[in-house]
């Protein structure tokens, strides 16, 4: 899955607003906003959220889980996990 903050960070990476972002996944931009807005991991219509996550990966961009590695080794960003 993906989380609202992995989402801006993808958007920003690719330098895209949200109207780009619903335009290449087919998605209006209200849908984009809700998702953007949700707290934590997106939830919503598994078809917009698959539509998505392709759209973001023919991008270039690559979703990477709690505690996974990037098999492809390039640039990217992750969160710490936060001690305490």
């Amino acid at each position: 899955m993906i989380s609202s903050g992995q989402l801006r960070a993808a958007r920003a990476l690719l330098g895209i607003d949200q109207r780009q972002l619903a335009e290449i996944a087919s998605l209006s931009v209200p849908t984009i906003q809700r998702m953007e807005a949700s707290d934590g991991v997106i939830r919503g219509n598994v078809d917009s959220l698959m539509k998505l996550i392709a759209a973001l990966e023919l991008a270039g961009i690559e979703l990477i889980a709690d505690g996974m590695a990037s098999p492809d080794g390039g640039r990217g960003i992750r969160l710490k996990k936060k001690s305490g």
